[in-house]
């Protein structure tokens, strides 16, 4: 179970754009950054785990060439081996910071010229990858920089040709030395899922075909793949393979936001019904097939989320932002520390390889279906 806990205010309030919400934890400060993007510009702030604002301080897009402010789509951190850098996408292209925002250190300017009259031009999608940094494009090409130790000497390393619409989202897990292994997702506006393994020169491992809806967020967590839809489905992938585990009809409207708490597979998706869901996430060592329970559901009532993020690995608490709202709603667990690494107690219910519709989820199944513990699961 999670209760509010005290709001951070902002300046502004949040767009409305998908995975409007970047956290990075600094326990050695006891301090929690948090970025936001409201137009051409991007709040950041820090607070005290009392949700007291310590700092703020306020990003502006590059201007480059062109008569109107640009638009930021995605403010982000990523953190390197050696080092941590806030990047920021806009429509005119991409800026790299010092964690703090103090110093730029890397200014990438988009190149329109491929572009046709009536296509908007803009980077969105943002992750590391051992010492590289990837962000999507609008055409559907990531691009790959390879970041130094310190110093502003970053390269544009290659560029990742696998989708033919825009990227929305990116996501990356440790490699840990393996060979073939699968450690890079990008997704695009038409569902495609690309696999790939990164290193000196990324591999295309896997193509998974979308189904006719946009793929707005994605997160990848041991080998797993979690991917939110526009039709408000979180489907479960295997990495390797491309093969379909588990669908979850988790939300009435569109997803919005996904994240993982690493230390414990616990996934968050936020959407446009109001809705925030935490799930479980493991293997059966019996098996090796992926199990689900859903552990927490939370109303944000009247409120058009466009973000939502764990604020810890562990997935004790996490923060959300709304279209509109001019604050960043904070929630925590009341469960001791034990029990959160234990799990949730009596959870009632463990889906394995099933089709699996959340409480908030009103939509008919062709499928039979069963009632269980307020869920309704249709097996494949």
């Amino acid at each position: 179970m999670f209760r509010r806990e005290r709001s951070i205010p902002l300046r502004g309030s949040a767009a409305a754009l998908c995975n409007n919400l970047s956290v990075l934890q600094l326990p050695v400060r006891n301090l929690t950054h948090f970025g936001v993007v409201h137009g051409p510009s991007a709040q950041l702030l820090s607070a005290a785990p009392e949700g007291v604002p310590l700092a703020q301080r306020q990003l502006q897009a590059k201007e480059g060439a062109g008569v109107s402010p640009p638009l930021i789509t995605q403010v982000h951190w990523c953190v390197l081996p050696f080092r941590v850098l806030l990047v920021l996408t806009s429509h005119r292209g991409i800026q790299m910071y010092e964690s703090d925002g103090s110093v730029m250190v890397y200014w990438h300017a988009l190149d329109a010229g491929d572009a046709s009259l009536v296509q908007a031009v803009f980077a969105r999608g943002i992750a590391a990858s051992g010492h590289f940094i990837c962000v999507g494009m609008w055409s559907g090409r990531v691009l790959v920089f390879d970041i130094p130790a310190k110093g502003p000497n970053i390269v544009l390393s290659e560029e990742l040709a696998g989708h033919q619409t825009p990227v929305t989202d990116i996501a990356t897990e440790p490699a840990q030395g393996q060979d073939c292994v699968a450690d890079v997702v990008t997704a695009d506006d038409s569902g495609l899922l690309c696999v790939w393994r990164s290193g000196p020169k990324f591999k295309l491992l896997t193509r998974i075909p979308g189904f006719g809806v946009p793929c707005p967020s994605v997160q990848l967590w041991q080998g797993t793949i979690a991917a939110g839809y526009g039709n408000g489905q979180v489907r479960l992938y295997e990495a390797s393979t491309g093969t379909l585990h588990v669908q979850i009809d988790a939300h009435a409207r569109a997803i919005c936001a996904l994240d993982l708490a690493p230390e414990v597979g616990k996934l968050l998706s936020a959407a446009e019904d109001t809705f925030v869901h935490i799930w479980k996430l493991s293997r059966s060592p019996e098996g090796g097939y992926i199990e689900v329970e859903h552990c927490h559901g939370e109303c944000v009532p009247d409120t058009q989320v466009c973000g939502a993020r764990f604020c810890d690995p562990s997935g004790s608490s996490f923060a959300v932002t709304g279209y509109d709202l001019a604050e960043i709603l904070r929630f925590s667990s009341i469960l001791s520390p034990v029990q959160q690494r234990k799990g949730r107690p009596n959870w009632p219910t463990c889906y394995k390889q099933r089709r699996i519709q959340s409480p908030t989820a009103h939509r008919s199944s062709p499928l039979p279906t069963r009632s269980c513990c307020q869920h309704t699961v249709s097996h494949w």
